[in-house]
């Protein structure tokens, strides 16, 4: 049973192209297959999450990052009563506009597309699921429900100020009320995104050997968990004692989530998913003691692994690829394969041209854009 400010199926705002409703899928289950099936979602199987693809076969890629917060997003609403589907629907979409080699591409790919209307990765992700999947007979894109395009452009909070022109397009043909808050689905699966990554980072860390577990057991939170598995399971074998305790701070997060939310929907009593919207701040958020204690966790990641020597050095090596690509493409957009060459005739001029080499170079693999890079540029570059 839905609670009241949960989105329900049935008051769904629709799609943009009228379709008849399915016999036995509810729109938001609809929206979730059809975001399993996209070309986009594939290819998320051989992008960065912070190592790129082809590093090693056991940290996560972006697909497998991906289906971990679409996992927290489903338990996490399931608890509250909320939309499971709407919630999984946006946790799987909400990393799809994201370019090869993570956020060191999109970094790279913002600074290249500053005088054509900017680059961001939630941005794109609409982009795709309104215009570059081409798949369907009646219309571009996925012809995904109002609610789960509002959830991809706002799972992180309202939208205000300069907007990208991937954002305002597809606000200018549906408006998404980018200055509300999103429902609470859409505010899970943001919530789920940092549950998923404080917790695999530090498996995918120590796995490299950015840092041990000696050097967590300093860390509020982190250090406890350890500490708990070691006087439950004394001289257990460390792999297993790495995993219990990390699973432990997966735990936490997703238990605090909850009941930080339960006790806020019944101080607040929100009688809608529109009430929910309308609040002043996110329902769906970590308490304030967990927050301080995960800041000092990013800030660790953040110094250990994200700027690790090993990992600013490959940071460097793929920022130089995507600086060469897009300029090289930009100038001489017959080397865009063939099925490209409709768009770039219809490009009226350099900025609508930068913005075709823009989803081109964006929707590439880490392994595509390597490829290209070096079939392009000469292997010895």
């Amino acid at each position: 049973m839905l609670q009241p400010y949960a989105c329900q199926p049935e008051d769904s705002r629709g799609r943009l192209h009228a379709e008849s409703m399915s016999t036995f899928r509810s729109p938001f289950q609809r929206d979730r297959d059809r975001i399993i099936h996209s070309s986009a979602f594939r290819r998320l199987k051989h992008k960065t999450q912070v190592f790129v693809e082809h590093e090693g076969d056991y940290y996560r890629t972006r697909l497998t990052h991906t289906i971990e917060v679409a996992q927290v997003a489903r338990t996490i609403a399931g608890a509250l009563g909320l939309n499971t589907d709407l919630a999984e629907a946006v946790a799987l979409a909400h990393d799809l506009g994201h370019p090869p080699f993570g956020h060191t591409g999109e970094d790279a790919l913002a600074d290249l597309m500053q005088p054509f209307g900017g680059f961001d990765h939630n941005a794109q992700a609409l982009r795709i699921v309104t215009r570059l999947e081409k798949h369907y007979a009646g219309f571009d894109g996925l012809n995904l429900t109002w609610e789960t395009l509002e959830g991809i452009a706002k799972h992180n909070g309202p939208v205000t100020g300069d907007l990208s022109y991937a954002l305002a397009e597809v606000n200018a043909e549906w408006d998404l009320e980018l200055h509300t808050n999103a429902s609470a689905e859409a505010q899970v699966a943001a919530v789920a995104d940092d549950v998923a990554y404080n917790h695999h980072d530090l498996h995918d860390g120590l796995r490299a050997g950015l840092f041990s577990e000696e050097d967590l057991m300093e860390l509020p939170t982190i250090g406890p968990c350890f500490e708990e598995v070691d006087r439950l399971h004394p001289g257990l074998d460390p792999t297993r004692r790495r995993h219990e305790a990390l699973r432990r701070v997966f735990g936490v997060m997703v238990e605090d989530v909850i009941a930080v939310a339960q006790n806020r929907l019944v101080s607040l009593c929100p009688e809608s998913a529109d009430d929910i919207r309308a609040m002043e701040g996110p329902i769906i958020r970590f308490s304030k003691p967990l927050y301080q204690n995960l800041k000092a966790l990013k800030s660790f990641l953040f110094t250990r692994m994200y700027r690790a020597p090993s990992v600013v050095e490959e940071r460097r090596r793929v920022t130089a690829m995507v600086n060469a690509l897009f300029p090289l493409f930009l100038d001489d957009p017959a080397l865009l394969p063939e099925d490209w060459q409709d768009e770039v005739a219809r490009a009226a001029d350099r900025t609508a041209l930068a913005r075709v080499v823009l989803d081109y170079v964006a929707g590439m693999t880490d392994r595509f854009a390597i490829q290209e890079y070096h079939r392009l540029l000469g292997s010895d570059s």
